[in-house]
């Protein structure tokens, strides 16, 4: 008759790093496609109104400017009265034509002559200084305007 030999151990092989650089490569990549990088720090509040015909435009030529009273943490710094952002600083109604000159100056040569004013405005902003920003634009020849709302019906 024959022995049966018993096998060494219940010992698990030891794991295989080939595919490993391949892992770190793939989760890698998701995060660089994932990640959405902001352009701008929003220093106000900014519920913006309902509208229920919404259209995408491309972002390339455009040149944002917020308004609404400042978020919370900036209130003790700059008050409660409504102000006007364009980039990540604050700006005076006087100062619009200087900043919105800077800010077409950094977008592409190509697209400078087409750049189209998007203004984020929270719906509880005076119509007033919307007033002024579009009359101080009216100075620049900047005659194409987009008013950025969210998708819904403002009586619902």
């Amino acid at each position: 008759m024959s022995k049966f030999r018993k096998k060494k151990s219940n010992e698990l092989p030891p794991v295989s790093t080939a595919s490993l650089p391949d892992i770190v490569f793939m989760l890698l990549f998701f995060f660089m496609v994932v990640t959405v990088l902001r352009d701008d720090n929003l220093l106000v509040q900014n519920k913006l109104p309902k509208a229920d015909q919404v259209e995408k435009l491309k972002k390339d030529r455009s040149v944002y400017i917020y308004a609404g009273k400042p978020s919370a943490r900036y209130q003790e710094s700059f008050g409660t009265e409504a102000k006007i952002q364009i980039g990540d600083k604050y700006t005076d109604i006087s100062n619009i034509k200087f900043a919105l000159t800077e800010a077409r100056q950094k977008l592409r040569p190509e697209l400078q002559d087409k750049v189209m004013v998007a203004l984020k405005v929270d719906e509880e902003t005076n119509t007033g200084m919307v007033t002024d920003i579009k009359q101080e634009l009216r100075d620049l020849n900047m005659l194409k305007i987009i008013y950025i709302t969210t998708p819904g019906n403002e009586l619902d």
